[in-house]
């Protein structure tokens, strides 16, 4: 294992084993990423990784919204403080409050983070692509940003486009992923002003009959996420080199695009995700030179 990238944050006990199989069974890359992330932040980082695949995999539990929102209430009442003792019995929960309090976190990225997810839980089509930036900013930015903090909190202060844009383009791959699942509970991520630009809107999309405008729809998508991965990859090579390990993550976006790119509306039918074995390379390929 190679951490090349220095670390200032607090030493903390690395995240025991418990904590990283749940983390490896809940999110397998952000757990791969995760043990070539500086050690000292290891533990601190796994507590708010598993706090985001928590909330994420909300919708994957629920079959009504309501449920899904009291979950997210619940969360929400956590972090103000007003369910200690439930909190302490929870493992995630437990490990996320003790972080919290030990590096000073702040809590408004976190409760935002739940706000956003109240979107996962219904069926309304993402209206346009400044709705998506907004929606990744909320979610996959505000755990980069966290994370960098987690790891230097003084240089995260100089990350915040590098983690807007990254979050951006990681959302992006993370719905080209997920389309299969989506279209199957009737939701769509593709941002409406991008489907009207190929002659689509929600229904048709998930109708997917016109495979020709699908496959125009899910590379607009794509080449949406590269223009953010680009941005993203500028304001990151200009990072701190000590925060450059929050976005090892990152290093995945590219080859999601590239086969999305290529399937076109086979997406529809498989995730356009590399085997596991290339994911892992290309992170650890990532760590030993600093590029995502």
């Amino acid at each position: 294992m190679v951490n090349p990238v220095s670390s200032t944050a607090p030493s903390s006990p690395l995240p025991d084993q418990t904590t990283l199989e749940a983390l490896r069974a809940a999110d397998i890359d952000r757990y791969l990423a995760l043990l070539l992330m500086p050690p000292p932040a290891q533990a601190d980082l796994a507590a708010l990784m598993l706090f985001n695949a928590e909330i994420a995999a909300i919708r994957d539990r629920i079959r009504d919204p309501l449920p899904g929102e009291i979950r997210l209430q619940w969360w929400r009442d956590v972090l103000s403080g007003e369910r200690a003792g439930e909190a302490e019995a929870h493992p995630v929960a437990s490990n996320l409050m003790a972080m919290i309090a030990r590096r000073s976190l702040p809590l408004a990225p976190l409760m935002a983070m739940c706000d956003a997810r109240l979107f996962d839980l219904y069926d309304d089509p993402m209206p346009d692509r400044t709705s998506y930036e907004g929606y990744a900013g909320e979610t996959a930015s505000a755990l980069l940003q966290m994370s960098a903090f987690l790891i230097d909190a003084e240089a995260s202060a100089d990350t915040a486009t590098a983690s807007g844009h990254a979050g951006v383009a990681q959302a992006v791959a993370g719905h080209l992923m997920m389309l299969p699942l989506t279209r199957a509970r009737g939701q769509v991520f593709v941002p409406g002003d991008l489907l009207a630009a190929t002659g689509f809107d929600r229904e048709k999309f998930l109708a997917g009959d016109n495979e020709t405008a699908v496959s125009a729809a899910v590379r607009a998508f794509a080449g949406f996420g590269r223009d953010h991965l680009r941005l993203a990859r500028a304001a990151i090579s200009d990072s701190p080199a000590s925060v450059r390990a929050a976005y090892l993550p990152v290093a995945l976006v590219e080859p999601v695009l590239a086969r999305a790119e290529k399937l076109g509306s086979d997406c529809l039918k498989s995730p356009p995700q590399p085997p596991q074995w290339q994911r892992q390379w290309r992170l650890w390929r990532a760590a030993r030179s600093g590029r995502i």
